[in-house]
């Protein structure tokens, strides 16, 4: 018998404290602010860095806007006290139709000081740097979103702005699509779920 449906159905028939675990697994990373309602789950499994749905995606575009939510998941202790600063990758695009370590431009995230905190990170000619953006609340839905000039990028959080340099050449952003990345240095500690929708 491999059909786990049939397998699930008969532990909720001979045992009735299986009822909620059948329902957790039904249930399972859904709500009903998040269900059907065109958000998609990234999830980041326990002892991994990549996210379960990071298919190659080309990006051409003057901007990108999205809403995002974290659950509790994203309270997490790293197993060196260091790292707990190291900033995960959560959503943009490759730029200059180059690699992204070269030229990218993306939101990080990061729970640290016991709050959830959200970065603007980029890479121009190699080179990375950072910026604080917001702390935001986990379970609420945040609107983000990257406008492309020639010179700049221009962080959006909830509405409130930061400009960040671009180095990249091409008249709008071209690249592919980068999605949510555990680290920095270490592992997810546990599974992380982070759900998206594209505006």
């Amino acid at each position: 018998m491999k059909n786990p449906i049939l397998i699930a159905l008969l532990c909720l028939l001979m045992l009735p404290g299986c009822k909620k675990a059948v329902d957790a697994i039904i249930e399972k990373g859904t709500s009903s602010s998040t269900k059907n309602s065109g958000f998609i789950e990234y999830s980041i499994a326990k002892g991994g860095q990549y996210c379960d749905q990071n298919g190659l995606k080309a990006v051409e575009t003057q901007e990108m806007k999205f809403l995002v939510k974290f659950d509790s998941t994203a309270i997490y202790q790293t197993a060196n006290a260091e790292n707990q600063y190291d900033i995960n990758k959560l959503y943009g695009f490759s730029d200059n139709n180059a690699d992204h370590h070269q030229f990218s431009a993306r939101f990080g995230w990061r729970w640290s000081n016991n709050a959830l905190h959200l970065f603007a990170y980029v890479y121009n000619n190699a080179a990375v740097i950072s910026r604080e953006l917001a702390i935001v609340d986990i379970g609420k839905e945040i609107s983000c979103s990257i406008q492309v000039t020639s010179s700049s990028y221009l962080f959006s959080v909830n509405g409130v702005s930061e400009r960040m340099p671009r180095m990249a050449t091409t008249p709008m952003a071209k690249g592919y699509q980068l999605y949510p990345y555990f680290g920095g240095d270490e592992v997810a500690p546990h599974d992380i779920h982070i759900w998206i929708k594209n505006l």
